[in-house]
C-alpha cells in the first residue's frame, strides 16, 4: 500500500508486467501489450475530457459575458455536452455529391489523431510518459502539421468553393504562424541543451523557463493560438465571409469529431506551454510522490487553458490583414531576436560565470525595451501618413469645388 500511495503509476505498471509474464508472454510482447493498453486509455481520457473542457468552456465565457450558459441538463448543465454530443449522433451524415470519399472521411480522424498524437511525448508526471523519445519537440512539430494536412484535405475533397476557400485560409495561417512557433521552442531546447520533453522539464529546477525567457514563452503562446485557429485569430468562423470554413459539408459525428479536436487541440497548447515554460509537473515533493506531479501538471495546464478561454471571451476577431501583419512584421522579428539574445546570454552565463537569471531577464527587459520603441516609431509613422492623406484629401476636394475648376 505505501507503495501504490508513492508511486501508483509505477506501482500498477509492475503489476501489469508481473501478471502478463506470469500467463507466460515473453517480455516484449508483454512491453507491447502495455504499451497498446497505455495508449488505449491516454485516449479515451482525452476523449472523455472533451466532455468537461467544452462545458467548462461555455460557462466561463458565458460568465465573462454576463451570461448563464448551459443550466438546463443536469445540476449546472454538466450534462449539456453528452445532450450534444446525442444530438449529433442522431443526425444524418450526408456526403456532398461529387466529393472524394476517402479522403472526405479520412479527414476529421487526422483533425483528430493529431492532437491526440501530441500527447505521448508529455511527461504527466515524474514516472508517467507515453512515449521516451530524445527528440520530442521535433516529434511535436511533425505530428502537429497532421492537423493541417487534415483542414487541407478536408477544403479540397468536400467540392465546396467555401470549403476550399476556407482551407486555403486556415492552413495559410497556420503555416505563417508556424515560423514564430518553431523559433519560440529552440529556446527552451537551448535552454534545457536537449530535444527530450522530460529533460526540459527536469532543465526547469529551480527556474521554470518563463522566467528566464518570458518574450518567447508569449511568442509561443500568441503562435499556438493562431495555429489552433482560437480567438482572435478564428478566421475560420468568418461567418460573413467563408460560411462555417473548410467544415461546412460535414454534418453529424464527422462535424463533432472536427469540433472535439478544436476544443482538445486548445487544451494541447495549454499543456505545452505548462511544459515546456512553467515546469510542468515539477513543484514540492513531485518527485517523491508522482501522483503530487501529475496535480501540478493539471492546475498548471488548467490555468493556461483559463487564460486561452478569457482572450476568447474578451477579444474581438483580427482581420485578416491585421493578423498577417502582425505575424510577419513582428512576431516573427521578434522570435528571432529572442533566439539570438536567448543564446548570446547563455553562452556569456556559461562562458564567464554570470549569474544565469540576471543576463536572461535583463536581456529580455532590453529587448522588450527596443520592441517598445519600435512600436511607437511604427505608430507615430501611420499617424503621420493618416494625417497627410487626410490633408491632400481635404485640399483636393475644396480645390475641385472652388470657382472656375
Amino acid at each position: 500500500m505505501v507503495a501504490f500511495l508513492n508511486d501508483p503509476f509505477t506501482w500498477t505498471g509492475s503489476l501489469l508486467r508481473g501478471w502478463l509474464e506470469g500467463l507466460g508472454l515473453t517480455p516484449d510482447l508483454v512491453t507491447f501489450l502495455l504499451q497498446v493498453l497505455g495508449a488505449l486509455i491516454l485516449g479515451t481520457a482525452l476523449l472523455m475530457l472533451t466532455f468537461i473542457l467544452i462545458w467548462a468552456e461555455r460557462k466561463i465565457v458565458a460568465r465573462i459575458q454576463d451570461r448563464l450558459g448551459p443550466n438546463r441538463v443536469g445540476p449546472f448543465g454538466v450534462f449539456q455536452t453528452i445532450a450534444d454530443l446525442l444530438k449529433l449522433v442522431t443526425k444524418e451524415l450526408i456526403t456532398p455529391t461529387g466529393a472524394d470519399i476517402i479522403p472526405y472521411n479520412l479527414a476529421p480522424l487526422l483533425a483528430v489523431m493529431a492532437v491526440v498524437g501530441i500527447w505521448a511525448v508529455i511527461p504527466l508526471a515524474p514516472t508517467l510518459i507515453g512515449a521516451h523519445i530524445n527528440i520530442g519537440v521535433l516529434y511535436i512539430v511533425a505530428v502537429g502539421a497532421i492537423g493541417t494536412l487534415g483542414i487541407m484535405v478536408a477544403g479540397m475533397s468536400s467540392n465546396n468553393k467555401y470549403a476550399l476557400l476556407g482551407a486555403f485560409r486556415t492552413v495559410a495561417m497556420m503555416v505563417s504562424y508556424a515560423v514564430p512557433m518553431m523559433i519560440a521552442l529552440l529556446i527552451p531546447v537551448l535552454l534545457s541543451g536537449s530535444m527530450d520533453m522530460e529533460t526540459i522539464v527536469e532543465a526547469q529546477s529551480p527556474i521554470a523557463f518563463i522566467i528566464l525567457a518570458p518574450i518567447a514563452a508569449l511568442i509561443f503562446f500568441i503562435s499556438s493560438l493562431a495555429e489552433v485557429g482560437r480567438a482572435p485569430f478564428d478566421l475560420t468562423e468568418a461567418e460573413s465571409e467563408i460560411v462555417a470554413g473548410f467544415h461546412i459539408e460535414y454534418s453529424g459525428l464527422k462535424f463533432g469529431m472536427f469540433f472535439v479536436g478544436e476544443f482538445l487541440h486548445a487544451f494541447t497548447i495549454s499543456a505545452l506551454t505548462a511544459t515546456l515554460f512553467l515546469g510542468g509537473w515539477r513543484g514540492p515533493w513531485a518527485e517523491l510522490y508522482p501522483l503530487l506531479g501529475l496535480f501540478y501538471f493539471i492546475i498548471k495546464t488548467s490555468i493556461v487553458y483559463f487564460v486561452v478561454i478569457w482572450i476568447r471571451g474578451s477579444f474581438p476577431r483580427i482581420r485578416i490583414d491585421h493578423t498577417n501583419n502582425l505575424n510577419w512584421k513582428l512576431i516573427t522579428p521578434l522570435a528571432l531576436a529572442s533566439l539570438i539574445f536567448t543564446a548570446i546570454a547563455e553562452k556569456v552565463a556559461t562562458e564567464y560565470g554570470i549569474n544565469r537569471l540576471g543576463i536572461h531577464v535583463g536581456a529580455n527587459v532590453f529587448l522588450f525595451m527596443i520592441t517598445l520603441a519600435m512600436i511607437r516609431l511604427n505608430a507615430r509613422a501611420a499617424r503621420s501618413r493618416v494625417k497627410a492623406n487626410s490633408v491632400n484629401k481635404t485640399v483636393a476636394a475644396s480645390s475641385g469645388s472652388s470657382p472656375g475648376s
